[in-house]
Formats: structure tokens, sequence, C-alpha cells
């Protein structure tokens, strides 16, 4: 039960990371179409930054979870499968604390936002926690998605970030296709 609702949690986030991604092309297009016709978006570009920040932060835990997150692995895959598993454990134990360090004083910024009625500086006043939201949102996303991945990794198990290597030349050139590399 607990394992649905976190995957749901995961791409739910996804999804809404590509609604403001969306938004921020539909706004774009409006800024740029509407200038030569005379047509302005009060606060347009407050609006567009405040999306982009929501796409970035919302889109992490669903990026990390299905192992498209940029991962440096020079040294840890040289490693047998004995230490590599130590090696990420600490890896992830490290991820969560800092993760959880920006989650927890977001969301306190965001709760600070709210609780002293601050608002934005632009044309449209917008009280700051609701462009906040997709920030602190998406990072808690992110620690929650550690958390459940280090848990996962302590019981044993192999990351679920991790792709198994590729066991022929075509599989390199069929998942490099795929990443767009």
């Amino acid at each position: 039960m607990i394992r649905v609702f976190l995957d749901w949690l995961y791409l739910l986030s996804g999804y809404l990371a590509g609604l403001f991604l969306i938004a921020i092309f539909v706004l774009m297009l409006l800024l740029s179409g509407g200038r030569p016709l005379g047509v302005n978006i009060p606060a347009g570009d407050d609006f567009i930054s405040w999306c982009m920040a929501a796409t970035a932060f919302l889109g992490l835990a669903h990026t990390f979870k299905h192992g498209e997150m940029i991962r440096v692995g020079l040294l840890i895959d040289r490693l047998n499968d004995n230490v590599r598993h130590y090696v990420e454990i600490a890896a992830l134990l490290i991820g969560v604390g800092f993760i959880g360090f920006f989650a927890w004083h977001a969301s306190i910024m965001t709760w600070q936002s709210w609780k002293f009625s601050d608002i934005s500086q632009g044309v449209i006043a917008v009280p700051l926690w609701i462009p906040q939201l997709g920030y602190s949102g998406g990072l808690v996303i992110l620690f929650i998605a550690f958390v459940d991945e280090l848990v996962h990794v302590l019981r044993g198990f192999a990351p679920r970030y991790e792709l198994p290597k590729p066991k022929s030349a075509e599989e390199i050139v069929e998942r490099a296709m795929q990443s767009g590399v």
C-alpha cells in the first residue's frame, strides 16, 4: 500500500513538473506573440520564473527514482559488490542529510511567507507562499524519495535508480539513443 502511494507521489510530481513546463511554453508564446499585437501580460516574467522553479524542483524526485539523474559512477562502478553496497548507503545517507536540510529550510521559508503574508514585488501582488510551494514541495518529495531509497538499500537490495549493466554493445547503443546522448 505504501509502495503504491509513494510511486504515485513520484509520478504526480513528475506530471506537475510537466504541467509547469507547458505553462512556461504557453506564457512565452503569449508574451512573444502578444508584443507585436500590443497585448501585454502583466508580471508574465514573474510567472514564468516561478513556473521554472516549480518545474525544476517538482521534477527531481521523479527523475531520481527513474535513474535519470546525473550520477558520477567512475569510482563506484569499479568497486566490488560488497564494498559498493556500503558506498551506496553512505552516498544515500549524505544525500538524505543535505536534501533534508534544504527541504526543512525551504518549508520554513514557505510557512513564514504564509504566516507574515509576504507579497511579491511585481506588477501583480501574489502571496509568495504560493509560488514557493513548488520549490519546497519538490524538495520534500525528493527527501521522501531519498529516504525511500535508503530504506530499500539498507534492506539489502540493489538501488532502484541504478539501471542494470548492459549485456551487449547493442544495448549500450539503444540506451544511448533513448537518453538522447
